[in-house]
């Protein structure tokens, strides 16, 4: 085996054995299905949750959205504004004019109500085939691993 062949059998297998590569990969697989079930809505999965966010959350300051979507303002900002051409959220300002307040409209209400059996399939469709108890642990241990992760790159 060349010096070439056995650097590069090295490095495959030090790309099927990162975290980072294969939570990606799920990621990008796990998103097809979504987006597959939420097409007819008009939404991606990550508009999905997103709107569901501002739903939960409430008219929200964008920077507390950020924190619990783990997304920096610049990117949410930009992924926001989707929905917000659409008419799904409005950005106005908060108390503070620097400060910019993000809330759901009616019209995102009724799509997100309009679209939730869509990802409630493509839920059924994942759980069925890990199993509820198996996905319920893996939802567990992202959190976790978002959590240290987190703290691991802030220190």
């Amino acid at each position: 085996m060349t010096e070439l062949e056995t650097h590069g059998a090295f490095h495959t297998r030090v790309a099927w054995h990162c975290t980072c590569f294969n939570m990606r990969r799920a990621a990008r697989a796990v998103t097809r299905i979504y987006d597959e079930a939420l097409a007819e809505s008009g939404l991606k999965a990550t508009q999905f949750t997103m709107l569901g966010a501002v739903a939960i959350l409430g008219p929200a300051p964008l920077t507390h959205l950020a924190e619990h979507m783990a997304l920096d303002r610049t990117t949410l900002t930009r992924n926001l504004r989707i929905l917000t051409d659409r008419g799904l959220v409005r950005m106005t300002a908060g108390d503070d004019r620097r400060k910019r307040v993000v809330a759901v409209t009616g019209a995102g209400r009724a799509v997100l109500a309009a679209a939730t059996p869509a990802w409630r399939r493509a839920q059924d469709q994942v759980a069925a085939a890990l199993g509820e108890e198996r996905l319920r642990r893996l939802a567990d241990d992202l959190n976790e691993l978002a959590e240290v992760a987190s703290a691991t790159a802030t220190e």
